[in-house]
């Protein structure tokens, strides 16, 4: 309507010029100055916004593509080891070797069964006893459905009714990291599917940790969906010699770790959300689990490297060991977080022993 008013005005020659004075004049003049100089800047923004909008919507749309991409040649070039077992309508992954007495190994946030592989604990295990290797839910080729927590608990369950499905009775029960929660779970609230706990660096008492509110927020709903697809598997990349190195000191990377352990498996949005979410529980699971301890009645085995930086091991392992009188406990000295890596023969001997 101004421009329309303006054109009029200037057009109209033989017409005699309003009054200086008059208040309509006035407010047109004040309006046509106001939609001169603000309305290219209002229209410039907001064409700067939607481009800015739509590159950063291109751009994610371009991660997500690659990272799609990258699943599934990671999957391909990293085919299932085992066979698949479904229970509970979960589909677990799980691997068996040798025979004798039955030995369960459950790794620990972020892995999968490759690791105990590459540490060479499965094989030399398999030499004398019947061992299951299980990925757990979300981690490997495990399925992790969504409409459940996974607690230590629920993944307790899922392990219990997987050993009664493949016969396995009383075995001893070896888990590493946040395994051992799960393996912890399934001696209290399965008692009978346990003979004997090996604990390898666990978390057992909650404490403040700072890394869980960076690890955590690609399970978050909705927001950890775009993360998991877009930009976590490029921050995951970029800090893996960082987190590797993190979870060996003090003693050096095993040189089978980096040449042999699938890397590419862990940075797939799907497992990503799985161990985001094992972060995210990690600290009121430990806290739920260790108000009953003292239920636990079968022998106890506690290894762990006396200078984790992942866990304190005199806050977590150690004081375990004084709460569970008739546990065995022992902390290797120059040895970190992957204490089955470069301490395994001390691994091997705790499980033989336990």
């Amino acid at each position: 309507m101004h421009c329309t008013t303006f054109m009029i005005d200037r057009g109209a020659k033989d017409a005699a010029p309003p009054p200086q004075d008059s208040p309509m004049t006035s407010k047109t003049a004040l309006d046509q100055s106001r939609h001169k100089r603000h309305k290219t800047p209002r229209t410039g923004n907001r064409l700067l916004s939607w481009g800015i909008g739509a590159a950063a919507v291109g751009a994610l749309a371009g991660t997500a593509l690659i990272n799609r991409s990258r699943t599934k040649r990671a999957e391909r070039d990293n085919p299932p080891l085992g066979k698949f077992l479904t229970v509970d309508g979960v589909r677990l992954h799980y691997l068996e070797r040798g025979k004798g007495e039955p030995i369960v190994l459950l790794h620990g946030n972020g892995t999968m069964i490759e690791d105990w592989i590459v540490s060479g604990l499965l094989d030399e295990l398999a030499k004398s006893r019947r061992v299951i290797a299980f990925d757990r839910p979300g981690f490997g080729h495990s399925e992790r459905p969504r409409s459940r927590i996974w607690t230590p608990n629920a993944q307790a369950a899922l392990i219990a009714d997987a050993l009664r499905e493949l016969k396995v009775e009383k075995p001893i029960v070896v888990g590493h990291s946040f395994g051992t929660q799960v393996a912890v779970a399934l001696a209290l609230d399965h008692p009978e599917s346990v003979a004997k706990l090996v604990l390898l660096g666990g978390y057992f008492y909650p404490s403040v940790r700072v890394d869980v509110l960076f690890a955590s927020p690609p399970a978050v709903p909705v927001v950890g969906d775009v993360m998991r697809h877009t930009v976590s598997p490029f921050i995951g990349a970029a800090m893996m010699p960082l987190i590797n190195a993190k979870i060996f000191n003090p003693a050096p990377i095993a040189k089978r770790w980096l040449e042999e352990f699938p890397f590419e498996m862990t940075l797939r949005p799907a497992q990503i959300r799985a161990e985001s979410a094992e972060a995210a529980i990690m600290i009121p699971a430990a806290a739920a689990l260790s108000s009953r301890y003292s239920e636990l009645k079968m022998p106890v085995t506690i290894v762990a490297g006396r200078d984790d930086e992942i866990v304190t091991t005199a806050y977590q392992s150690e004081l375990l060991h004084k709460a569970l009188p008739g546990s065995r406990f022992e902390a290797v000295e120059g040895a970190g977080h992957m204490v089955h890596h470069t301490a395994t023969d001390r691994v091997l001997s705790a499980i033989g022993h336990a």
